[in-house]
């Protein structure tokens, strides 16, 4: 009975991301091997399918939170760092406007001579 158990807790922590086919899959041969009767695997059916769906909300909830803080985090000095480029940026366009840059002139080459 311990052993029974035992399995079935870890089934149980096993199959929480696991879908519901699966689960009915591993709890039918659980019943074909005599470990639990049919109306004790038609609960733990239905308890372990809640119990992933109540964990992947869990987990979805906790990865949101999660993203959310650290993008954040990163947002903060982007928008420093972006601020302090276009403060930049605008300087040498002012500075380029006062200056006016004049295009190379061209260099008068002279002709080359035929290779023999």
């Amino acid at each position: 009975m311990q052993y029974a158990i035992r399995n079935l807790k870890l089934l149980g922590i096993g199959l929480l991301f696991t879908g519901k086919e699966k689960i009915e899959e591993t709890v039918a041969e659980l019943i074909k091997k005599g470990e639990i009767s049919e109306p004790e695997g038609k609960a733990l059916v239905a308890e372990l399918v809640a119990k992933s769906k109540a964990a992947t909300k869990e987990m979805r909830e906790w990865i949101g939170k999660v993203m959310s803080e650290v993008y954040d985090k990163l947002r903060t000095p982007m928008k420093k760092e972006i601020a302090v480029l276009t403060k930049r940026i605008e300087k040498l366009e002012k500075a380029g406007a006062r200056k006016s840059v004049k295009s190379p002139k061209k260099i008068a080459r002279s002709p080359r001579k035929p290779r023999k």
